[in-house]
């Protein structure tokens, strides 16, 4: 008969399968999910539905995983950087990438780097101690601006004269009116990475790239203030109590105190 009507002997036989139902799936998604440290993404729960005997397409699952809020760890909201103008100042690369500097507070490097914090992205900006890789300065805010770098300054311990040369890229953040005169007025010379080129900045890259991983990853952020007080608290635990290969396995504090005694 299947050759008289030319259908498939497979089609003859097929017996449709009862898709479950979305209450059952929905719950079963839920379980799995949170089971496995939220690490789950619509491939391995669909693989570890059908180990349950539930067969349900990705796109079914995907749609059930928005509609309960459930979001992989290894789903990270991309950050959309806004262009803006790159500052043209004449500046030399004082810096001139010599990392590694025999006096404290020679040469502070500085970037910004975003964060989220609710359903917005905020900035953090610190400032580095190339001698010891101590944070002495940080801050946070909604905007990418002058302010954001002042209040960092405004945190620093001690006379900001004693700082010597201040370094960044050319971000046009770091390119104001504001900027110069704080600069101008504590004495601190200007330095300037070459144009296009984070080599030239790279231990602000690395310490950033760190406290992505240790710190803003690790995290959520239900408001500025939120975010001001977790930002303070890792900084202290960054300069007091976390240890660097880059310093003998010392704290940048304990390379402070420990070069301080030698001076002495």
């Amino acid at each position: 008969m299947c050759d008289v009507l030319e259908i498939a002997k497979s089609t003859f036989y097929y017996e449709a399968e009862e898709q479950p139902k979305e209450e059952a799936c929905t719950k079963a998604i839920v379980e799995i999910f949170h089971k496995n440290r939220k690490a789950y993404g619509t491939r391995k729960l669909k693989a570890t539905l059908m180990e349950r005997g539930l067969i349900v397409s990705r796109r079914r699952i995907g749609r059930i995983m928005r509609e309960q809020g459930l979001v992989s760890t290894y789903t990270i909201a991309q950050f959309k950087p806004r262009k803006s103008a790159c500052n043209e100042a004449k500046t030399a690369n004082v810096l001139d990438r010599e990392f590694e500097q025999m006096e404290s507070k020679r040469f502070v490097v500085s970037d910004l780097t975003y964060v989220k914090v609710g359903h917005r992205w905020h900035y953090v900006c610190v400032l580095i101690d190339l001698f010891n890789r101590e944070i002495i300065g940080h801050s946070a805010g909604r905007a990418k601006d002058a302010a954001l770098i002042s209040r960092a300054f405004a945190t620093v311990e001690g006379d900001l004269s004693q700082i010597q040369w201040f370094h960044t890229d050319r971000g046009s953040e770091f390119n104001n009116h504001t900027m110069n005169q704080l600069l101008k007025t504590f004495g601190i010379g200007r330095s300037l990475s070459k144009k296009g080129c984070p080599y030239d900045n790279a231990v602000a890259e690395a310490t950033y790239k760190v406290m992505k991983t240790e710190f803003i990853y690790q995290m959520e952020f239900r408001s500025l203030h939120h975010l001001e007080l977790e930002l303070y608290d890792y900084v202290n635990w960054f300069n007091k109590h976390r240890i660097h290969g880059s310093l003998g396995y010392m704290t940048p504090v304990q390379y402070r105190q420990a070069t301080l005694i030698k001076v002495v």
